[in-house]
């Protein structure tokens, strides 16, 4: 069984939305639509260069008792990859506006919740505050979000993409895992790390990992940022002390650009939270969250 086939195994995907041509892969945790003790639904949104498989630790404990979506973006995971595709952040915040309408999800009484790591957070971002999505809240985990942005692999990479994605395969494969684990505070088991190389080392993936970083650009968040202050549901910024990704600092600026947000800074964390410290998302999620649903508050559309 290949790394793909286990992926499709462990963490299914049997949802397909249609984006522009572009099919979108996705899927659901948890309690069926219109069980009366489920809560209000949430939404997990993944971070670059990983996939909607980063949540596999967080999202079943978040699912017990509300219904949880997540999908790859597109150029992502499972979704489309093709040559030439536009994958920006322009892109992924249109397609999350359309998907929360696909799904059921931008009705006044069943917003979400939407919790958002890494590039998640600055699709999340542009869909409010662009495109007309609204949340019952947002939970933003290491999120892209405030300049600067991109490490130095990154910055190089954008102004040498042909050269990349047109690396023998064997030396792409060397170079992924050395780069993904820089993503995490604690080592990485080559077990645990599988799902997250596998869709970027088929040959489209290869060629998919390196236009989605030449893709990156900071003008995208800078076209948001000064918005910040008018976000229109609560906000909690989560960030890992030991990010060396996206330093705290970041974190704590992005929080002070938004009236009223909570901050939480997670101990011994770096980048990738999903595996440092699976445990502090959820804690800070089903607290943030729990209180805003047993308080009754009402998003602002």
């Amino acid at each position: 069984m290949t790394d793909i086939e286990m992926l499709d195994r462990d963490w299914p995907l049997p949802g397909r939305f249609d984006f522009e041509g572009q099919a979108v892969r996705w899927g659901t945790l948890g309690p069926a639509e219109g069980s009366a003790e489920a809560l209000p639904p949430l939404v997990l949104l993944h971070g670059t260069p990983f996939s909607s498989w980063e949540w596999h630790r967080v999202a079943p404990w978040l699912a017990r008792r509300r219904r949880v979506f997540f999908h790859d973006m597109p150029g992502y995971g499972r979704s489309d990859m093709r040559d030439g595709q536009d994958v920006s952040l322009a892109v992924q915040g249109r397609v999350f506006a359309a998907l929360l309408d696909h799904w059921g999800l931008a009705r006044p009484d069943t917003l979400p919740h939407v919790v958002a790591h890494d590039f998640g957070g600055a699709t999340a971002l542009r869909a409010h505050l662009l495109h007309g999505a609204a949340y019952r809240s947002l939970t933003l985990v290491d999120a892209v979000a405030v300049r600067p942005w991109g490490s130095p692999f990154v910055q190089h990479v954008r102004e040498h993409e042909a050269a990349f994605a047109g690396m023998p395969a064997y030396m792409h494969a060397a170079l992924l895992p050395a780069y993904v684990r820089t993503a995490a505070h604690r080592e990485i088991a080559d077990s645990a790390l599988a799902p997250y190389l596998a869709p970027w080392l088929t040959g489209a993936g290869q060629r998919a990992f390196y236009r989605q970083i030449a893709q990156m650009d900071l003008a995208y968040t800078d076209e948001v940022e000064p918005l910040y202050p008018t976000i229109r549901c609560p906000v909690q910024v989560v960030w890992g002390e030991a990010d060396a990704w996206i330093p705290i600092e970041r974190g704590r600026a992005l929080a002070a650009a938004i009236p009223g947000a909570r901050f939480v800074a997670v101990p011994h964390s770096g980048h990738l939270m999903q595996e440092d410290a699976p445990e502090a998302i959820v804690h800070a999620v089903e607290g943030f969250v729990g209180e805003l649903d047993a308080a009754g508050d009402k998003p602002q559309p």
